[in-house]
């Protein structure tokens, strides 16, 4: 069975921009490596909308530096799903629109065979953990104050317990954590 991961970028006092993080040759080739072991990726409106206005050009257009080009190819190729109301269709490849998360038709995704799913938009992250669909974490923490923005975990009723699987840090200060939930928490 699939694993669906959630992995994002948040800066050290927890808010999501993808534009104000550090987007380093390193960091696109952890992501790169991330992109190889993924099957199906799912954005959110704004997330997609981030993503879709810029990597495509990119594979059309190289930059010339091997890691940002690897990326835009790895992207462009991998099935995205995208959440939204209002979006009415999406114009890049191997895209999917729905307009609504149907626990069941996740838990169907994630039992096929194939790579994992990471979800990559801090609103589908919330609710994807709210419905008690995320298997893993992977945040990578920037060092950056934001001090306003989207943040991450919103709307928490319940605690909820993870446990450390992994860390790995690099040269830009970036440190990815890895987390499970903790299945025996109370």
């Amino acid at each position: 069975m699939r694993k669906i991961i959630a992995a994002i970028n948040m800066s050290l006092d927890g808010f999501c921009d993808h534009t104000g993080m550090i987007a380093d040759d390193e960091l696109h080739e952890y992501y790169n490596d991330l992109l190889r072991n993924a099957g199906v990726l799912i954005y959110g409106r704004i997330t997609y909308q981030l993503m879709e206005s810029y990597w495509p050009s990119v594979v059309r257009n190289p930059t010339g530096n091997k890691p940002t080009d690897d990326f835009a190819v790895l992207i462009d190729n991998i099935p995205k799903i995208v959440f939204s109301r209002t979006l009415k269709h999406v114009e890049w490849k191997n895209t999917m629109l729905k307009d609504e998360i149907i626990r069941e038709e996740i838990v169907g995704l994630k039992q096929q065979e194939g790579k994992d799913i990471f979800v990559g938009s801090p609103g589908l992250i919330n609710a994807f953990m709210h419905l008690d669909l995320i298997d893993e974490y992977q945040l990578a923490v920037h060092p950056v104050i934001a001090g306003s923005g989207l943040q991450l975990f919103q709307d928490i009723e319940d605690r909820i317990k993870l446990q450390l699987i992994k860390t790995k840090i690099i040269g830009s200060g970036v440190i990815f954590l890895y987390y499970e939930p903790d299945k025996n928490a109370l």
